[in-house]
């Protein structure tokens, strides 16, 4: 038993919207019945175009030399220094980070003497001993980075 394409239209608020909607869907039903595009516009003719190249499988074989290519993009990008636009962008980053906290810093002094008493009143006493062990893994994490530059700076002129 045949049944016809459901062809049922969306409500469109605005009616150029519906008139493009409808000259693609005549498009892609002209191109699924082989039909003649002597006929068509140039619109149509591309919208005939794409349901055309939507209706081919994509490739599923490689080429043959893909795997030295993408090891030689790979090699090249492991050795090229950051261009301008990714210094841009973590400048840009940056910037935005800085902005952000000297926002949040703001409101903190404007709006925390409404909140910041309650949040204290939830949060435990602290214990002398935390403290103590807190400044010890602070100074420990301080130390390993300061290792770990003066490291790489001596390695830097080696």
């Amino acid at each position: 038993m045949n049944h016809d394409i459901d062809d049922t239209i969306p409500s469109f608020d605005d009616p150029a919207h519906e008139r493009e909607w409808l000259s693609q869907e005549r498009a892609m039903r002209r191109e699924r019945l082989h039909l003649d595009p002597a006929g068509d516009d140039a619109k149509a003719l591309r919208y005939r175009m794409l349901a055309r190249a939507l209706r081919q499988p994509p490739q599923e074989s490689l080429p043959p030399d893909f795997a030295r290519h993408v090891a030689s993009l790979a090699g090249a990008g492991m050795t090229a220094k950051p261009t301008s636009g990714t210094r841009f962008e973590l400048a840009l980053t940056i910037s935005l980070v800085i902005v952000f906290a000297l926002a949040g810093c703001w409101a903190t002094v404007i709006y925390g003497s409404a909140w910041l008493p309650s949040i204290s009143a939830t949060l435990p006493a602290p214990d002398p001993s935390a403290i103590r062990w807190l400044l010890a893994f602070a100074g420990c994490i301080g130390m390993s980075w300061l290792l770990g530059s003066w490291q790489q700076h001596r390695h830097g002129r080696d």
